[in-house]
C-alpha cells in the first residue's frame, strides 16, 4: 500500500510539473512580477525599492507591481508591512503607556509614538502640557484601546510619530475592527467615509477598518470653542455604552464581510468597492456572504467590471491595482 502511494505521488508530482504555467491575466497597464524576475535588460534604468542588479540586469526581488517613475523601477509588493507618508489616516492600537507618550500598533515594522503633546486634550485647552496631564496619561489611552490618528513624522530609524489634535481623531469604541494587508487599502480623497446603511467607516491606510454607527456630531456654526470640545468629549463617552439596533449591527457584520470577501479575493479596497459588494450580495444572508461559491461569484464580477473599465480608460483607470494614488 506504501508502495502504491508513492507511485501515486509520483504521477501526481509529474503531472503537476508537465502542467503548462498559468496565463496572467493582467490589467493594461500593470505588470505583476515574481521574485528573481527580470524586469528589464536595457540600460539606463536607476534601481528602485524592490529590484536589484544581476548580471547587467534589472531583477525583482519581491512579488509585486512594478512601478516606473522616469528612468526609477520599483516594485510595490503585495504584502508587507505598513510604510506609509505624511498624512496618511490610520487605525492603531494602544499597547504601551509609557514616558509622555504611547506606544501604537499600526502594523508596521515597528510601533509609532503618540507624544502627549501630540493628543487633543479634553475641552480643547490648548496649553503646555504639564506634570499632572502626564499623571493622567491613563484617563486618556490605556493599553488596548484603540484610536484613529495621522502620521505626523518619520523618524531617522522608520519609526512613526503620530498625532490627534484634530476632533475627528481620538479613541474608537462601540464597534469593529477588521484587519487586511495594507497594499489592498486604496488611498482615497477621504479615508472617512459613510455608508448609506447607517455606518461609518475609517479605511486605515495601515490595513486597519474601523466600522461602527452613525454618529450625528453637532453643528459646529451653532456651538464654537471649548463647548463644542465639551460636547464632543460627552458624546463620547455616551456612545461607548449606546446599544446598537439589530438592523444596525447586521449593516455592520455585511459591510465587515464585504472587506474580508474583497482581502481574500486580494481585490483593492475601497468604500465604493466595498458598497458595491454590499449590494450585489443584498440577496444573501450575512453569514452566507463568504461561502466559497459566493466569494468567486461577487470577486469575479468586482474583477470584471474592473478589467472593463481599466481598457477603457487604457490601463489607467480605477481597477490599475492596490497602489493607485491621488
Amino acid at each position: 500500500q506504501s508502495t502504491w502511494g508513492l507511485l501515486s505521488m509520483d504521477k501526481l508530482v509529474c503531472q503537476a510539473f508537465a502542467r503548462p504555467p498559468p496565463v496572467r491575466r493582467e490589467l493594461p497597464g500593470v505588470r505583476i512580477v515574481v521574485p528573481g524576475e527580470v524586469i528589464s535588460d536595457e540600460a539606463g534604468f536607476l534601481r528602485g525599492h524592490g529590484t536589484f542588479i544581476r548580471d547587467g540586469k534589472l531583477v525583482a526581488s519581491v512579488a509585486g507591481v512594478v512601478d516606473k517613475v522616469n528612468r526609477l523601477v520599483s516594485v510595490f509588493p503585495l504584502k508587507a508591512r505598513y510604510t506609509g507618508d505624511i498624512g496618511d489616516v490610520v487605525v492603531g492600537r494602544v499597547v504601551e503607556v509609557g514616558h509622555k507618550r504611547w506606544a501604537v500598533d499600526i502594523q508596521s515594522r515597528q510601533h509609532a509614538v503618540l507624544q502627549l503633546s501630540a493628543i487633543n486634550m479634553p475641552g480643547g485647552v490648548q496649553r503646555r502640557r504639564s506634570a499632572a496631564d502626564e499623571l493622567q496619561m491613563r484617563s486618556f489611552f490605556v493599553e488596548g484601546d484603540l484610536i484613529s490618528a495621522e502620521v505626523q513624522q518619520f523618524f531617522s530609524d522608520g519609526g512613526v510619530s503620530l498625532a490627534t489634535r484634530n476632533r475627528r481623531y481620538g479613541k474608537l469604541q462601540n464597534g469593529v475592527l477588521v484587519s487586511v494587508t495594507p497594499a489592498l487599502v486604496r488611498r482615497c480623497t477621504s479615508h472617512f467615509h459613510t455608508f448609506p446603511c447607517g455606518v461609518d467607516g475609517i479605511f486605515g491606510r495601515n490595513g486597519y477598518i474601523w466600522l461602527a454607527e452613525t454618529r450625528e456630531r453637532p453643528n459646529d456654526s451653532a456651538v464654537d470653542g471649548a463647548d463644542m470640545n465639551s460636547i464632543v468629549l460627552d458624546e463620547d463617552e455616551s456612545h461607548a455604552f449606546k446599544p446598537v439596533a439589530p438592523e444596525i449591527r447586521e449593516a455592520i457584520c455585511r459591510i465587515r464581510n464585504a472587506i474580508v470577501l474583497l482581502a481574500r479575493s486580494f481585490v483593492a479596497i475601497d468604500p465604493e468597492t466595498v458598497w458595491e459588494i454590499v449590494q450585489a450580495s443584498a440577496d444573501e444572508k450575512p453569514s452566507r456572504m463568504l461561502a466559497p461559491a459566493v466569494v468567486e461569484q461577487l470577486a469575479q464580477a468586482i474583477r470584471d467590471k474592473r478589467w472593463e473599465a481599466a481598457e477603457a480608460a487604457g490601463g489607467l483607470g480605477a481597477g490599475a491595482g492596490a497602489h493607485d494614488d491621488e
